[in-house]
């Protein structure tokens, strides 16, 4: 999943982006208001997280202008104000939830997981198809029940397909999600990944959980 934290907080922009790499997720940063406004136009992130008293464009104007674009990903705001009046403005301005400074890395990071499951609607942490069963919490695998082992890598393709389950996923699209900015786009590793994957999880070759649509990408199979 890819994030974009926007802080001005050189120390703590530098403490979320440990904290999310750290968690398994593709990060780019912004330390002020005008670089995080380009960033969530021109790239397709799964959240942004969203500081509000940031230089040249306040965090309440990037996420105006933002769903004034049609930016739809879920927008979480870091705020160090504690007035209602302030939480108020950022949700009507469009963001969807909030968290005030100084928070505990736990919640940010739950947080963090429901929104980005809200919003593939999927309220539940467990998404289940068919056999197959997938905890964002635990962040584990399973089908009929039983834990598979995965790569970090591998976790993260099976995530995303199944969050986006009405998307046919392109192998660009995977490779932005699951890495960062300068990875080789032209790399097989995806096809690779979901090799493994369909070895673990079907190693009969009569589930067939993840669908390949020529020339397209891939698809969990909704017919589990």
């Amino acid at each position: 999943m890819r994030i974009l934290v926007a802080e001005d907080d050189s120390r703590l922009l530098t403490q979320l982006d440990a904290l999310l790499q750290q968690n398994g997720y593709s990060v780019d940063l912004a330390d002020n208001g005008e670089h995080a406004l380009f960033l969530i136009k021109e790239y397709d992130y799964d959240l942004a997280i969203v500081d509000i008293g940031m230089p040249k464009l306040d965090g309440f104007e990037v996420i105006r202008k933002a769903r004034q674009a049609d930016i739809s990903c879920p927008i979480l705001i870091l705020t160090a104000r504690d007035r209602w009046q302030e939480k108020v403005e950022g949700l009507d301005a469009g963001a969807d939830d909030y968290l005030t400074k100084p928070f505990h890395n736990e919640e940010l990071l739950a947080r963090t997981k429901a929104l980005i499951r809200r919003a593939s609607g999927q309220a539940n942490p467990t998404i289940q198809f068919g056999p197959i069963s997938l905890d964002t919490v635990s962040e584990e695998l399973s089908i009929n029940g039983k834990a598979l082992d995965l790569t970090a890598y591998e976790y993260k393709v099976m995530e995303y397909l199944m969050l986006n389950p009405q998307k046919v996923i392109s192998k660009t699209e995977l490779t932005e999600h699951i890495y960062d900015q300068d990875f080789d786009l032209d790399s097989n590793v995806i096809e690779v990944f979901v090799g493994r994957l369909r070895k673990k999880l079907d190693p009969a070759g009569d589930l067939k959980p993840i669908e390949t649509l020529r020339g397209r990408g891939y698809r969990i199979n909704r017919n589990l």
